[in-house]
Order: C-alpha cells, then sequence, then structure tokens
C-alpha cells in the first residue's frame, strides 16, 4: 500500500472527476467509472471480489477505517471534509468512497432467468428490484431503453451492493428479448392467472414495466403469459418495485 495523497483543492482532476460521477446520472457511461460512496457500498463491494481503482477518505474517516478498506486499494487519498461535501450527492456526506472501474458491457445470456426492466424510471424503484433480483435468484437484470440508468448514484445507492453480483445489461429493444428463449412473464391489474394459484415455468424473465404506463404493448404480445397479485385490501395497483419482489420470490419458492 502506498502512502495516501493528501488534496485539498475542489479544482484538482480527480475532484472533478468524482463530483461528475457523483452527480451526473449518466456520467458512468463517458467516463466509464463508478462512485461507491460510504462504507457500507464499499465493503459490499470486496465481499463480492470485487477491487476499486482508487480509494478516497476525509482526514476522519482515514482514522477511522479497518485496514480491509485501507487495504484495499494501492492508490489511497485524502481529503478535508469540506471537500468530500462538495463531491457528495448526499445531504450527510459519507466519509469515504471508492472508484470502481464500470463493468464492461456484456449481452444478455440465453436461457439465464432474467428480470426486465420496462422503462422503470423511478431509481429507488430500480435498486430495489435489482435487490430482489439477486436476493431470488436472478442473476440477469435487462433494461430496455429508457429504464433509468442501471449505474446511476441514486440506483447504485439504492441497491445496496446488489449491482455486484449480477450482469446488467442497459439499452436492450424489446425486440432483443427474444434472444434469452425464456417465457416472459408480465403482472397485469385485471388479466391472468392469480399468481398464488399459478404454475410458474422454470427458468423465465419477468418484465417489470413502467410505474404509469406498465408493460410496453410490443412486450406484452411476446409474454407467455400475465398473472394477477391478489390484493384484498383494494388498492389500485401495487408500487413495481413491491410487485417484483412478490413475482420473484414466488418464482423462487416454486423452483425451490
Amino acid at each position: 500500500m502506498n502512502p495516501p495523497q493528501h488534496i485539498s483543492s475542489r479544482d484538482n482532476p480527480l475532484i472533478k472527476r468524482l463530483r461528475q460521477l457523483a452527480q451526473d446520472n449518466t456520467a458512468y457511461r463517458k467516463l466509464g467509472q463508478v462512485w461507491l460512496e460510504g462504507d457500507h457500498l464499499c465493503r459490499a463491494l470486496l465481499d463480492r471480489g470485487g477491487r476499486p481503482l482508487q480509494a478516497v477518505f476525509t482526514e476522519a474517516g482515514w482514522q477511522r477505517a479497518p485496514d480491509a478498506l485501507r487495504r484495499a486499494c494501492t492508490h489511497n487519498t485524502i481529503v478535508p471534509e469540506a471537500l468530500m461535501a462538495t463531491v457528495s450527492g448526499l445531504e450527510s456526506p459519507a466519509d469515504m468512497g471508492f472508484v470502481l472501474a464500470l463493468p464492461a458491457q456484456t449481452g444478455l445470456v440465453p436461457g439465464q432467468p432474467a428480470v426486465v426492466l420496462d422503462r422503470v424510471q423511478d431509481a429507488g424503484n430500480v435498486g430495489s428490484i435489482l435487490r430482489s433480483a439477486g436476493a431470488f435468484g436472478f442473476r440477469q437484470v435487462l433494461a430496455i431503453r429508457g429504464t433509468a440508468a442501471l449505474w446511476s448514484p441514486k440506483v447504485v445507492r439504492a441497491g445496496m451492493g446488489a449491482h455486484f453480483g449480477l450482469r446488467l445489461v442497459e439499452g436492450l429493444a424489446p425486440a432483443d428479448l427474444a434472444g434469452l428463449g425464456l417465457p416472459l412473464l408480465v403482472t397485469s391489474s385485471h388479466r391472468g392467472q392469480w399468481l398464488h394459484r399459478a404454475t410458474l415455468p422454470w427458468p423465465c424473465a419477468w418484465v417489470m414495466g413502467h410505474e404509469g404506463q406498465g408493460v410496453a404493448p410490443q412486450i406484452e404480445a411476446m409474454a407467455a403469459d400475465a398473472v394477477r397479485i391478489a390484493q384484498p385490501g383494494g388498492e389500485e395497483s401495487l408500487n413495481v418495485a413491491a410487485a417484483a419482489a412478490i413475482c420473484l420470490h414466488a418464482s423462487a419458492a416454486a423452483a425451490a
């Protein structure tokens, strides 16, 4: 481990790059890097065998950091808390973060269980769905064009580390889903089998649609089946992230 470098200027090239990564939802695509803010995300990366390109600590964060975080990277930088605050996208800035090389974009894997995001807009919903996908054995998440950027800062924070165990593919067109070779399942509020009574195929691909418009007609026409989630409380519809968790759990339980 090299001695940490100290930076105090807000105009330093590293600080400018971190600010862009932390505050611009699509900067990761241009820069090929992701900013992981906070020790939870940093530990999650290490637990999955990932390694950062660079680690950045506040002065107090460096003093408190355990050896596992200090030694995770050969390039450590220490900045004043006030400078970290100019980088952070959080109301209460963290005292450390990692710079991660953006994983190479790869294509979808035929036959592998998948979650398809069809123009899901809210970053919190997308991150929550990624967590459910990882928890219930769906190792690839496929984003149709118009979906929130999968590696944007808010999605990464909402994913709570789920990103590091998933194959993530962005920018797909509906026609690309034919390459999965799997039955597509969609949810509906007005048609299809009741989920708790359905015989679910495995492996499969669940499609989660836009918060307001639902699944696009082109993709719905490709679906092998539609299911409904029982809502005895009478609400008009479920939040897409909640619906995804219910459906993915049902598939995992059926496949167990």
